[in-house]
């Protein structure tokens, strides 16, 4: 066979989904409505169950849930029977995916379910199923074409039940307000929770900063700087920044004149230095660090910012950026 034809099949494949995702439009009607409703009235957990591939859609939907503040678990119904059951309560409820909605593992949990008038959300394609018809909720799966050459493998059937278990966690993050800040609290680690970061996460604050009162000499500067490791002072008048001394600005100073007989702070400061705000996104503030090439940022606060007096709440360095895995 002609490899070049392994791009072509792909493609084929990728065309049929496609084409066959767009059907997911027609499960958008009152009982997507009902189900998006029961969700974000639910008072316990949100329990998404099922069994071989729509097991694994079950796990990544309530992944999805538990991603954006909703309480949800899997439960695998063959384990259910095995006490699992007792992890279900009265005020929670469960959403079941199987395409063909008779699997008959789920047998035993829709009975305990229907017992403790526990709500069902079922996810099927045949309306007529054991699944279905147990279920208070109906989402009915339209028929699809799978994109095999025997069009027997589950592919867009898998791929367009999945994307219903996004679109009803999506509509219900919407309704819920869901934020980036929310996110955040939720993805601490990884590279969403770095993509997250704010500067007010990863700056230097309190004795960390190395700064002088304007009134001090050099040496006292050159103590400081040496000991905070940053390379930087910031120059404070009151609690406000006057200005910033590097250890390249002095330096540059030492190689042209004799500054041992100069140690008035003010000859050697950057006045009016780059200042950031603290909700600036670390990404942001490392790629404004790159493009001055600088290595030192100052963060003051939303509300100081286009203010002439600038109180500092801390400073960021380009290596704290990139121990944070900030890129």
């Amino acid at each position: 066979m002609n490899k070049k034809n392994y791009l072509k099949l792909a493609k084929n494949s990728a065309d049929i989904q496609i084409a066959e995702l767009k059907k997911v439009k027609k499960i958008f009607n009152n009982s997507f409505i009902k189900a998006v409703d029961l969700i974000l009235n639910c008072k316990g957990k949100v329990i998404c169950a099922g069994i071989g591939k729509s097991g694994l859609i079950a796990r990544k939907v309530s992944a999805t849930f538990s991603s954006v503040g909703i309480p949800s678990f899997f439960c695998d119904p063959a384990q259910a029977l095995h006490g699992d059951m007792g992890q279900i309560e009265k005020k929670d409820i469960l959403i079941i995916f199987s395409y063909s909605g008779n699997t008959a593992e789920l047998t035993n949990m829709l009975r305990y379910a229907n017992r403790f008038r526990i709500k069902i959300i079922g996810i099927a394609s045949k309306p007529d199923s054991i699944l279905l018809k147990a279920s208070d909720i109906k989402l009915i799966l339209p028929k699809v074409k799978e994109s095999d050459v025997t069009e027997m493998v589950p592919t867009s059937s898998t791929s367009i039940t999945l994307l219903l278990g996004d679109c009803l966690a999506t509509t219900v993050m919407h309704q819920k307000k869901f934020s980036k800040e929310k996110f955040k609290v939720f993805h601490p680690g990884g590279n969403i929770g770095r993509t997250l970061l704010l500067s007010k996460d990863i700056m230097l604050t309190g004795k960390k900063i190395p700064i002088i009162n304007y009134k001090k000499n050099l040496n006292e500067a050159l103590k400081i700087m040496t000991q905070k490791k940053l390379g930087v002072v910031v120059v404070l008048k009151k609690k406000f920044i006057m200005g910033l001394i590097t250890d390249g600005d002095l330096r540059r100073e030492i190689k042209f004149k004799d500054i041992s007989k100069n140690k008035n702070l003010l000859n050697f400061i950057t006045k009016n230095p780059l200042v950031v705000n603290e909700n600036m996104p670390a990404q942001k503030a490392l790629a404004i660090m790159n493009e001055k090439q600088i290595t030192s940022l100052l963060i003051v606060a939303d509300k100081d910012l286009k203010k002439s007096n600038k109180t500092l709440k801390g400073i960021i360095h380009i290596h704290q950026l990139l121990q944070s895995g900030i890129k």
